[in-house]
Formats: structure tokens, C-alpha cells, sequence
């Protein structure tokens, strides 16, 4: 019932505040017509994940409570329409069965509907007249009747040395920074703890006379850490370190523990609900990483529906091997390979089925799909993407083998001109904003693997100072460029960029300082003109962009969108969907047009802002040696 009040305020604030600053001074969402409500319904749940109409708000059923006979149904019928505003969208997962813990027609509240619905009116008033405060400052779930705010984690490491450093690490830099987070720490004596170990885990043991003195003393000082943090008086003899066990098993459930450093113990069979993540500096595998992994796999209602985990090593084969031999061998991440002569030449599969190989499937391409022929009719398109995507999945499976190199069989430039038919395809039938399903929307584009084989703009550089330095006369250098951008999907936003840039080359230019400047005041140039066009708040959209090129993702859901548009009303006609599309859509067009050639620093001393090259990989789609043109530094 407090979780149902504070959604209702929450997203009462929310809409209030963007009515009134869109000039509705008098507005409150509270007092609106479920009729006029329905307006905003799209948005709301798209930018807030959920919608509640004014009617089935927490104070407007409160305010009607005392009198409605049918108080259960109306409770009852308020939680379905929550849960139900969510379908579809991307936080459907997270309102599922929230209000599966309130049963309004349970015995518990009465014998009949009148006992019930007195004790649901007494219930909603205690809930509306606690100070809960500010919407805004309640970031908090309920667990097991107590307030709690955010999650904890555990930290699993190698070693006793290694974890003692760790922890007087943190112990540091929690003091110099002044924060707010409890750590603690607990090991046993285990005669294969070591960095060497198998990656097994035994079972846990609560002996610590075999410690070493200094391990001993570590552990005596950590225990009174958190004596001094907890008013307790634990130790490292026998039963002191047993009881400290039990008590600090039992602060970690609480959340009342921020962060554990752990060796080999809490590794096995403990379980606490608010453990979202396990940082992970030690070798594990098969038994001992699954039960590992495991620890952070407790469902919290819909607060915390997943764990993570962090991994310091390199624990992706022995991850594998594990899921596969304790698990679905078919599970995500898990690859099983046939031989090479299987992909390269084909072979009849598990079903007796006849599986064509790559060098089949390229005899096919060059035959019915010759270069510089246009592919004609929609049959024709439909039968190269298939078959070109069956090439990109054999072509991925088979770059794992040594003995594919050399045996591509097509050209790079062929490669990367068959590459070029199959975006032009992909344009073309792709659907656009506003239409309707592709033609073909049951075909397959394997896009993500086009994008393992992308020109990036660092091979484009090196063809334009090819070009530079045979006195910009070459107009072969200019068709190959023409050529690496079309074949790549993330290039194709670039091409007026870079052939613009091309356009202002002359034999006094330095590629690589010319073309960062140029990139540098195109973007700015842009963004100001966007700024304009569309009213957005200039600070706002700046640091939305810097957000996006930082993530590698513009996120379109959500509120930050809303925080750079200027105000415009969800009600009355204010075509406030239409122009944050509209806003929605220009963003897009100037992330993709320079997403990957800059990425945004801050410089200490004069606090400027200044852009650098992106991080691609660098693909040679031509036998010369690979150039390198300016400074390139991680995102």
C-alpha cells in the first residue's frame, strides 16, 4: 500500500511539474478527468514505464474510501490497471505481479466485504498519514517490515594477501573520501586457498588456528573494524569467530554490510536477497563457479529480478564448461563447434539433414549474384540476403580457424562490395519511421555480424591521405573510399561528413589535425543548429549527447528526453508525442553521424571540452600495410 502511494505521487509530481513549466500554472493531475488523462497514457508509460488514471490514484481513492461499498474491487481493479499499463513496454518485466502480495479480499481483513473494506479504509489512512516526505527522496523497498535502501555485494578474491590488500585499500579511500560504506572481511584456513588452487571451492571451515600469525592479525584487526561499527565483541578463537559468522551472515541479509571480501568462505550455500552482485578476483570453475555465481541469484519481488557478476579474470571458458556440463548445453554464450572441413566444405547434421559449406555457398554468390550487376525483383533480394547471411554466420565460424586465413576465397574488395549490395538491400527494405512492415519483414538481416567486418574511420583516413599525397589527383583512392563507406552500416551516417571533409583537402592539409578540427566545429555547428530547431534546453541536450557518445547508446526511453525538450502540455491538443519524436528522431540522425569519430574529454586545467578519435578496431580491407593517422585514446 506505501509502494501504491508513492507511484501515485510520483508520477503526480511528474506531470504537475511538466504542465507547469509549459505554462498550466493551475494544473493538477490529481483533479483531471480519466477522459482527458487518456491524452498521455503513451507517453507516461514510455517515459515513466507505467500509468495510473486520476480516478485510481492513491488520494482520490483515499478521498472516496469511507463511502465505497465496493472499496476491495476498486483497490483491486486500480493494482490490474498498474500492472496492465506496463504490458508491452520495456518495464512490463518489473510491474508483473507487483501486487500479488496484497490480497483485498483475503479473510485476514474480515469475515465479511463490510469488515474487509472498514479495515482496507483504516489501512489507507495510516499508509496516507505517514511522513514519508518527498517522492523524490523515497528510493527504498520494503524487507521483511524494515526500510531499506539499495543493495549490497561480495567480493571474492584469491588469496589471504591479496585480500587483506583489498581490504586496507578500501578501508583508505573510504576514509580520504569520507564515505558512507561499511566493508568486512572473513577467511578461514583452507589448504588450497591460494591463487593456484584448482578452482573447486570445498566446503566451508570455521578452523583459523591454521592461520598464519600475520593472517591471524589481519583477521583480529578486520573483526574489530566491525566490532567498533556494530557494538559487538567478536574474535578470532573458536567461538568467538563462529559467532561472528552467524552475526555477520546475518547484517549481509539486513543489508546492514555494504560490501564482503571474502576467500572461501559465504561461496556455498548462503543466499541473501539484497546481494546483487559478486566482484570476482579468483580462478573458479565447474561446481565451484556455479555455486559461486549463484550467491547473487535471490529474486527480491520486482526491486531486484536479476545478479551480476563482475568478473576481474578471464572466466569465459570456464564459465562455459560449467553451464554445459550443469546446464542446458544449448545455453547462450556456449558454442559447440563441428570441424573446419565441416564448415568450409559442408556436412550432413545431427538430422540427417544436408548442410552446404562456404566454399558451395560462395560458388553460389559469384554465380547467380556477379558483381556490378543489379540484383532485380524482390525474389532475388530475398534469396541474397539469405544466402549472403548464411556466408557472414560461416564466415564468423570459420575466422576461428587458423586455416581459414588465406582460404576467404573472396577478394577484401569483393568482400567488401558484396558487403555494400547487402546494406543497399537493407536500406531499401527496411521499414521507415511511420510505414508500415517491410515487404520482407520475415527476412533475417545478420547485421550484427556486418558490423565484426565494419571499415572504420581510421582505414578511411589512411585512403584520404593516400589521396593527399599523390596531390589529391587520384580519383581511384576516391572510388575506393565511396566504396569501404557504403560497405559499412556505421559509416553510411559519416558519408556527407567525410566527403565534405574530402571536399576541403589541398595539398597544404595534415589529414589528421584538419579532420579533427573539422569534426570538431561540423559538431558544434550541428548541435547548435539542433538546439535551435527544435528549442531544446542547451545545457540539458549538451550533456545528453555527452551521455550517449560516453554509453555508446542514446537512450530514447525513460525521462532524459524529456528533461531537454522545451515545455510543451500532455493535454489539450499540446502535441507533445508528435514534437519529442520529432526531437527523438534528429537525435539519433547526429549520434550515428559522429558516434565513433570523437569522444569527449575534459581537460583538468582549462576544463574545456575537447574531442579525439573513437576506438574502432582497425579492419584491412586492402593487402598493404596498416596507417595510423593522430593519437587515438580510449573512450
Amino acid at each position: 500500500m506505501m509502494f501504491y502511494r508513492y507511484i501515485s505521487e510520483n508520477l503526480t509530481n511528474y506531470i504537475n511539474e511538466g504542465e507547469i513549466e509549459a505554462g498550466n500554472t493551475g494544473f493538477d493531475y490529481v483533479k483531471l478527468s480519466d477522459e482527458e488523462a487518456e491524452q498521455a497514457r503513451e507517453d507516461l508509460v514510455k517515459t515513466k514505464g507505467f500509468f495510473i488514471l486520476p480516478s485510481e490514484l492513491f488520494c482520490n481513492v483515499r478521498r472516496k474510501a469511507a463511502n465505497d461499498e465496493n472499496l476491495n474491487m476498486t483497490l483491486e481493479a486500480a493494482f490490474d490497471h498498474i500492472e496492465e499499463s506496463a504490458k508491452g513496454s520495456e518495464s512490463e518485466d518489473n510491474f508483473a505481479g507487483l501486487f500479488d502480495d496484497i490480497d483485498v479480499n483475503s479473510n485476514k481483513l474480515g469475515t465479511t466485504v463490510a469488515k474487509r473494506n472498514a479495515n482496507l479504509v483504516k489501512l489507507i489512512e495510516g499508509v496516507a498519514n505517514m511522513g514519508l516526505g518527498n517522492y523524490k527522496d523515497n528510493s527504498y523497498y520494503s524487507l521483511k517490515g524494515r526500510r531499506v535502501n539499495g543493495f549490497n555485494s561480495m567480493f571474492a578474491v584469491s588469496s589471504i594477501p591479496v585480500c587483506k590488500k583489498y581490504y586496507l585499500e578500501l578501508k583508505k579511500q573510504i576514509t580520504e573520501q569520507h564515505c558512507e560504506l561499511t566493508i568486512a572481511t572473513i577467511f578461514s584456513f583452507a589448504p588450497n586457498e591460494a591463487d593456484t588452487a584448482d578452482g573447486i571451492l570445498d566446503d566451508e571451515s570455521f578452523d583459523t588456528d591454521g592461520l598464519d600469525q600475520t593472517s591471524r592479525d589481519f583477521l583480529d584487526m578486520a573483526i574489530s573494524d566491525y566490532n567498533k561499527i556494530f557494538k559487538t565483541n567478536f574474535d578470532t578463537s573458536s567461538k568467538g569467530f563462529q559467532d561472528y559468522y552467524k552475526d555477520l551472515s546475518d547484517r549481509v541479509k539486513k543489508r546492514e554490510v555494504d560490501l564482503l571480501i571474502v576467500v572461501n568462505m559465504f561461496l556455498t550455500g548462503f543466499d541473501a536477497t539484497t546481494l546483487n552482485t559478486l566482484w570476482v578476483d579468483k580462478n573458479l570453475k565447474m561446481h565451484g563457479l556455479i555455486q559461486a555465481f549463484s550467491r547473487t541469484n535471490r529474486i527480491l519481488n520486482s526491486v531486484k529480478t536479476f545478479g551480476n557478476i563482475v568478473c576481474f579474470r578471464d572466466l569465459e571458458e570456464a564459465t562455459n564448461d560449467a553451464i554445459a556440463l550443469f546446464g542446458d548445453k544449448d545455453a547462450n554464450g556456449i558454442v559447440l563447434l563441428k570441424s573446419y572441413e565441416d564448415y568450409y566444405y559442408g556436412c550432413v547434421d545431427d538430422k540427417g539433414r544436408e548442410q552446404k559449406g562456404y566454399e558451395e555457398r560462395i560458388a553460389e554468390l559469384l554465380q547467380k549474384y556477379p558483381l556490378g550487376q543489379p540484383i532485380a525483383g524482390e525474389q532475388s533480394k530475398r534469396d541474397f540476403i539469405v544466402l549472403f547471411g548464411n556466408i557472414l554466420r560461416l564466415r564468423n565460424i570459420l575466422s576461428a580457424f587458423d586455416r581459414f586465413a588465406g582460404n576467404e576465397i573472396l577478394s577484401p574488395i569483393d568482400f567488401q562490395d558484396y558487403t555494400g549490395a547487402y546494406h543497399d538491400v537493407y536500406d531499401e527494405i527496411k521499414p521507415k519511421q511511420g510505414s508500415k512492415d517491410s515487404i520482407m519483414d520475415d527476412v533475417v538481416f545478420e547485421m550484427e555480424l556486418v558490423k565484426q567486418v565494419e571499415v572504420n574511420i581510421d582505414y578511411i583516413l589512411m585512403l584520404v591521405a593516400k589521396y593527399h599525397d599523390g596531390n589529391c589527383e587520384d580519383k581511384e583512392i576516391l572510388v575506393a573510399i565511396d566504396k569501404a563507406i557504403k560497405s559499412s552500416l556505421q559509416l553510411r551516417s559519416k558519408k556527407e561528413l567525410i566527403e565534405n571533409f574530402i571536399a576541403t583537402i589541398n595539398t597544404s592539409t595534415n589529414v589528421n589535425a584538419d579532420w579533427q578540427q573539422f569534426v570538431r566545429e561540423q559538431r558544434e555547428t550541428d548541435i547548435q543548429t539542433l538546439i535551435a530547431e527544435e528549442k531544446l534546453k542547451p545545457e540539458e541536450t549538451r550533456k545528453f549527447v555527452e551521455n550517449a557518445f560516453r554509453d555508446g547508446a542514446l537512450k530514447t526511453t525513460g525521462t532524459d528526453v524529456d528533461r531537454l525538450m522545451p515545455p510543451v502540455s500532455r493535454f489539450g491538443g499540446g502535441s507533445r508525442d508528435k514534437k519529442k519524436q520529432t526531437v527523438i528522431e534528429k537525435l539519433k540522425r547526429f549520434f550515428e553521424k559522429y558516434f565513433g569519430l570523437v569522444s569527449s574529454g575534459v581537460s583538468k586545467e582549462s576544463g574545456e571540452v575537447t574531442y579525439l578519435y573513437g576506438t574502432e578496431p582497425i579492419l584491412s580491407m586492402v593487402a598493404e600495410e596498416q596507417v595510423h593517422y593522430g593519437t587515438k585514446k580510449d573512450n
